[in-house]
């Protein structure tokens, strides 16, 4: 995301969408009772009478709504900002209902009443972070994915099977299908600028792998790994293991996931965790909350629900109070795990109770 201009005191700002991690960051900055404006698409009647009210025809125009519902999903890469529309050329009447798609090289200006600290740092996160550069393969002697690693989760990009050959031609089916699998691996560290690779299987077949790489300057990206199988959910696995944790300690997905294995870690001990709305409202009203982890499904759902604005109450409050407040994408292990525990909890800096 490029920032493209500021004014805090005004409390606007225009950003330039530049990839589909930004529409993930824009859904949870944007909330309901924002001012959102920007060019779109509207559908204008032309003509006169009764033809008027026949024909219509998309324009470009610049509109100004009040913002009233915000839904992203990764998967049809656009964010959808609805709400009343308070400025617009003369023949769009005020009042009506308009919906932004916001997309990959849009530009839009977001006002709000006040920006709380959570949400600049979301703001400056989204601009100041470049694409992921870190790819994954999981494989065995026979299977293998590949994902990149995202701040919203993963993508997974293919998933390679090797042909099924006799027990005597083990040997020339491992062979090949390991060759198949660097070939891939090195494809998509050029496509994709990769800083570094995570190679991880079971047992020793990543081991057999490396034997066949001959390319040095792919090596050298290579961190290996272990996981317990060549599916995803041996990449859910990769991302929360050691040895590869410093590597991944900068990228969204592992930070967020290693927040919430923190907060299950507090709750196992019975000690500084609060889950579910209600304890966390409660917490955060005593001052208590040193962090809030709250999931963007759990926002979405409190928006479509209507309760929306008693988890705005608690995020403000925590805000207030010089807690953090941490929006987990739902997307990714950590963030399904959050939502089993309501898809919000805090941790604390203090008991409630003893």
């Amino acid at each position: 995301m490029k920032l493209l201009h500021s004014n805090l005191r005004k409390g606007e700002v225009n950003v330039l969408v530049q990839q589909l991690d930004d529409l993930w960051y824009l859904s949870t900055i944007i909330e309901p009772n924002d001012i959102v404006q920007g060019k779109t698409l509207r559908k204008i009647r032309v003509g006169y009478g009764e033809e008027k009210a026949k024909d219509a025809v998309k324009k470009p125009v610049f509109l100004k709504i009040k913002v009233e519902k915000v839904e992203f999903s990764k998967h049809s890469s656009v964010l959808r900002v609805s709400g009343v529309i308070k400025e617009a050329p003369e023949d769009i009447p005020l009042g009506d209902y308009h919906t932004f798609n916001v997309e990959d090289n849009t530009s839009i200006i977001i006002i709000k009443e006040q920006w709380l600290k959570y949400q600049l740092d979301k703001l400056k996160e989204a601009c100041s972070e470049k694409k992921s550069s870190l790819l994954i393969c999981v494989h065995d002697r026979e299977e293998a994915y590949f994902a990149l690693l995202k701040k919203y989760g993963y993508e997974v990009l293919s998933h390679m099977q090797g042909e099924v050959m006799k027990k005597r031609e083990e040997n020339i089916k491992k062979e090949n299908f390991y060759l198949n699998v660097i070939n891939k691996m090195k494809e998509y560290a050029d496509r994709h600028e990769i800083r570094q690779v995570i190679v991880a299987s079971p047992s020793f077949w990543k081991e057999d792998l490396m034997k066949e790489l001959k390319d040095n300057e792919l090596r050298k990206k290579i961190i290996l790994a272990t996981c317990s199988s060549a599916t995803k959910n041996g990449i859910e696995e990769v991302i929360k293991r050691p040895e590869v944790r410093e590597a991944l300690k900068q990228e969204r997905a592992a930070k967020e996931i290693n927040k919430v294995e923190e907060l299950f870690t507090e709750i196992a001990k019975n000690n500084l965790a609060a889950y579910g709305l209600s304890e966390t409202e409660k917490a955060a009203s005593m001052g208590a909350v040193k962090e809030l982890l709250i999931t963007d499904s759990f926002i979405q759902k409190s928006r479509s629900e209507n309760f929306y604005s008693q988890i705005d109450g608690v995020m403000k409050t925590v805000d207030k109070a010089k807690g953090e407040v941490e929006i987990i994408s739902s997307e990714h292990e950590g963030g399904k795990k959050l939502d089993g525990l309501g898809g919000i909890a805090a941790i604390l800096r203090f008991k409630m109770s003893y």
